[in-house]
């Protein structure tokens, strides 16, 4: 890949790639702290639900084998649908699994949301990165990695902390429902700013 490709115009004119890396990372954020937010919640779901414990602990392997069914196809449907249209999908689909995920009525539907939601959630990292390294010049490539990988990294530890705290002052269901005003700015944010490189159009 040449430099005159790598320079080229990839962001809606004037956009500050901060402006991009702070969007993008928020649905980064979001689909890793779902891997461990509903970790303290499980018996007050298995509860809600008339499930047992075991049973519920279906809540998250299901959401993390999705995610590791999706990650190895990401690249290629992200060439075929166009890398913005796969993660505004993403990120719409993901905030959508998340409400349904927050009204679920039985365990199996929960865990069917819950497939749903870590299909659409894995796409959402590998995209981020995509969107960061081509949003900044070669030479802040590694601090925008940084930033990235700081969400990656808080998040699980953010995660039981904040579920917990949902749940006690709130109830269950808010662990998945937080997700949806937070999925609406990412989706609009990526939507307005956001655009495919010129390698891929």
């Amino acid at each position: 890949m040449t430099d005159a490709v790598l320079a080229s115009p990839r962001l809606l004119a004037g956009t500050n790639p901060w402006t991009v890396a702070a969007i993008v990372v928020v649905p980064t954020f979001m689909e890793v702290l779902d891997t461990t937010i509903a970790l303290v919640a499980l018996r007050y779901i298995a509860g809600g639900l008339s499930a047992t414990v075991d049973d519920g602990e279906w809540v998250i392997t299901s959401y993390l084998a999705a995610n590791a069914i999706i990650l190895p196809i990401t690249g290629w449907l992200s060439a075929h649908l166009g890398r913005r249209n796969y993660f505004l999908m993403s990120i719409a689909v993901f905030t959508l699994a998340s409400a349904l995920c927050g009204m679920a009525t039985s365990l199996g539907q929960l865990i069917l949301f819950r497939v749903i939601q870590g299909l659409a959630g894995g796409a959402l990292q590998p995209s981020s990165q995509a969107v960061l390294l081509d949003a900044f010049p070669r030479e802040k490539q590694g601090t925008a990695m940084t930033l990235f990988g700081l969400a990656a990294l808080l998040a699980p530890v953010i995660g039981p902390t904040l579920g917990g705290w949902l749940t006690d002052q709130y109830q269950w269901r808010w662990v998945f429902l937080i997700n949806v005003p937070i999925g609406v700015i990412a989706f609009t944010g990526c939507y307005f700013l956001l655009r495919d490189p010129d390698y891929l159009v």
